[in-house]
């Protein structure tokens, strides 16, 4: 059980990489997301189902990775990143064109500025203890990208 619950934390051990573990998981996250987007455009709903799945079924291997690592939120853990990437990504076109792609590149470094960042109330939310602390402080990270990257693209269109 605990090796299972370390491998889903790990995400299949990208959070073993040596360099950069979280952003590496958001960018494999963004990557999946315009592709699926692009072959499938799934209805936001399905998305938004997805990400809640996700971070729930996150919380308890994120819990359990913690104890074994031994010490607050290891950089091991990166479940955390998908689910925020996935919420930063939502609603956005994907088109093979440069607009499209310049929109996921910008939802990646953006999410990933807030994910480091931590502005309020994520600071706050990454002092919470366990695998809900964990998992929520990416998902507030997320919604603060999502709001950016549109806010971006509404400027884009309104100015071009």
């Amino acid at each position: 059980m605990k090796k299972l619950a370390i491998l889903i934390a790990t995400f299949f051990n990208v959070g073993k990489f040596p360099i950069a573990p979280g952003t590496l998981a958001s960018f494999i996250t963004t990557f999946v997301m315009f592709f699926f987007n692009y072959f499938f455009s799934p209805d936001p709903t399905i998305l938004i189902a997805a990400i809640v799945i996700i971070f729930f079924a996150g919380i308890i291997p994120a819990r359990i990775t913690e104890e074994y690592y031994g010490h607050k939120d290891p950089h091991e853990i990166v479940i955390d990143e998908i689910p925020g990437q996935m919420v930063s990504l939502l609603f956005l076109p994907a088109v093979f064109s440069i607009k499209s792609i310049a929109a996921y590149i910008a939802g990646f470094f953006i999410f990933r500025f807030f994910d480091i960042l931590k502005p309020s109330p994520v600071k706050q939310a990454d002092r919470i203890k366990g695998g809900f602390g964990i998992m929520i402080d990416d998902i507030l990270a997320g919604l603060y990208s999502l709001g950016t990257i549109h806010l971006l693209i509404y400027i884009y269109r309104s100015v071009f």
